[in-house]
């Protein structure tokens, strides 16, 4: 194995050239099907479009849509030229979308329709006044000087935007040899890709991703999964976060898999997708996995296709691993651990791996790449079984926050090791586990409690769907523990329930003191939890118990 330095275009271009009538993207839902030949065709088309409207090497450009099937095209297009693409969050309202835009730079702005919840063309002309007098093209915004065009993701057409149409028209009267000028320019080592991260703490910050950092990372989580051209991912998890663009996009780029695309989650599709295209690989967050195994048409469909798969994006409970191996077939279920800023995967439980490491860890370091766990106050790296802050080095950093020069610096540290603020112990055998994050720590009366120990312990109680723990502020205490739990629907759990069961078992300041049953948790956009909201959420309860 080596370090691919290969672009995204120039991997496009090997298969389409190797094996061009071979299927590359496919939405089972509506039967289209593009081969390698074909996208690549439509990208070099879309490329051609961008540069016709004055995007070329450096430019950013928003992608604001969920996983459309021209998503991806904008995203190669956008690589083949050298320009950078800004995922946008689906779940942003007006003012996030005001603050990535102004932030970010954005030079040409590509939304589709929006979401139930929200509507992208109207927070866009909220946004930009000015484009219900603008000729496309001629866009001047005084809040917003980089922003020259905003393009529509599809066929409709809107004041002052370009469509899809439209872009690939325009395309035909750039040349071949124009094209191939500014492919020529670009470097694997060039920024492709801005991902904002979540904003789960402060306010977001562009992490700046090159194609060396996102290829070779999708390349290596493929391997630890045995990827081959045979292999059909089903990709269910969002393209704006590395998740969906790396562990899903670039994992079947680099190998020349298939990417079953669902344009938003939805379990049914989910599993008549598999069913239909006799998927080998499914992605997902727990709440995902958990959404398509209780679906009441579950046994309808056939899932045996299924061999192997990523649960990520938030820690992943033991139980619930070996119910997906058991249920959804999904015989080598493995899990990636890591954070945008590490484009993402630092480590891999691969399917060589035990069922128990599988279900326990998050394995090992991915290839070229160097973990450690270090002590948060000295900097010195743990001996095996010590717990400490999960660190990493290598091909997969991030090249840095986007004009945030004092952040970066706080990231990465002198050494070129990024700190993740993640807890974890490696064991002596190379394997890691992750045990909290550093601020979600709870410390109660001095003693330091860690919500991943309690969830995993209350996760065998019979009737709980789902469960996280957070610190909830105490006088006496300074914390205490909060579980919010998610029961199964024939459940009748109450909190007294919750409390006996745990009597005798942990120790008794880690038994939680407050329980609150909840239909849902608060997520991020990437389905990550959270915490933080939570904590707000229990806070607010107590203080109107305490009123009544």
């Amino acid at each position: 194995m080596q370090l691919s330095e290969r672009t995204i275009g120039q991997w496009l271009e090997y298969w389409a050239e190797k094996t061009p009538d071979k299927e590359y993207l496919v939405y089972s839902d509506r039967n289209l099907r593009f081969t390698w030949k074909q996208f690549n065709d439509r990208v070099d088309n879309m490329a051609k479009g961008l540069l016709s409207i004055g995007v070329g090497y450096g430019k950013h450009i928003g992608v604001w849509a969920t996983n459309v099937p021209d998503w991806l095209t904008f995203l190669y297009a956008s690589a083949k030229i050298g320009a950078v693409v800004v995922t946008v969050n689906t779940n942003y309202k007006q003012n996030e979308l005001e603050y990535l835009v102004k932030d970010s730079d954005i030079h040409t702005l590509c939304i589709a329709e929006g979401v139930f919840d929200g509507n992208y063309v109207d927070m866009v002309n909220t946004m930009l006044p000015e484009l219900k007098t603008s000729q496309r093209g001629y866009l001047k915004s005084e809040k917003f000087p980089c922003l020259e065009n905003v393009v529509f993701i599809g066929q409709e057409k809107f004041r002052g935007m370009y469509n899809t149409a439209e872009l690939l028209l325009l395309g035909k009267n750039i040349s071949n040899e124009d094209l191939n000028r500014e492919k020529a320019q670009v470097n694997c080592h060039d920024v492709v890709n801005m991902q904002y991260t979540s904003g789960t703490t402060g306010f977001p910050k562009g992490v700046m991703l090159s194609h060396y950092n996102i290829v070779n990372n999708g390349y290596f989580t493929g391997v630890g999964m045995d990827f081959t051209q045979d292999d059909k991912l089903c990709c269910c998890v969002p393209l704006f976060h590395c998740f969906g663009v790396v562990l899903a996009t670039m994992a079947c780029l680099t190998h020349g898999s298939v990417q079953v695309m669902l344009e938003r989650f939805d379990p049914l599709l989910v599993l008549a997708s598999i069913h239909k295209e006799r998927c080998t690989v499914l992605y997902g967050v727990p709440t995902m996995f958990i959404a398509e195994m209780d679906h009441p048409m579950f046994s309808m469909f056939d899932l045996t296709s299924l061999r192997t798969g990523i649960m990520a994006g938030s820690l992943c409970p033991i139980e619930l691993m070996r119910k997906v191996t058991e249920k959804l077939h999904v015989t080598y279920i493995t899990s990636v651990y890591g954070l945008t800023e590490s484009s993402p995967g630092m480590t891999h439980s691969v399917i060589e791996d035990s069922f128990e490491n599988r279900c326990t860890t998050v394995g090992k370091d991915y290839p070229f790449t160097e973990v450690k766990i270090l002590d948060p106050e000295t900097g010195e790296e743990c001996p095996n079984g010590v717990q400490g802050e999960v660190c990493c080095r290598g091909y997969l950093v991030m090249k840095g926050y986007y004009k945030n020069p004092q952040a970066t610096a706080e990231a990465i540290d002198k050494n070129g090791f990024l700190h993740s603020g993640d807890l974890g112990i490696k064991d002596e055998n190379g394997y890691f586990r992750i045990t909290g994050r550093i601020k979600d720590m709870i410390i109660r009366g001095g003693e330091n409690i860690y919500p991943r120990e309690i969830e995993e312990f209350l996760y065998r109680m019979d009737g709980i769907k789902d469960i996280q723990v957070v610190g909830v502020p105490s006088d006496k205490y300074g914390e205490e523990v909060g579980a919010f739990i998610i029961q199964y629907e024939n459940s009748a759990l109450t909190a007294e329930d919750v409390k006996e069961f745990c009597r005798g078992k942990i120790a008794r300041h880690k038994i939680p003191k407050y329980v609150f049953f909840v239909k849902e948790y608060p997520l991020t956009g990437s389905g990550k939890i959270q915490k933080f909201k939570l904590k707000d959420i229990a806070a607010k309860m107590i203080s109107l118990e305490d009123s009544v």
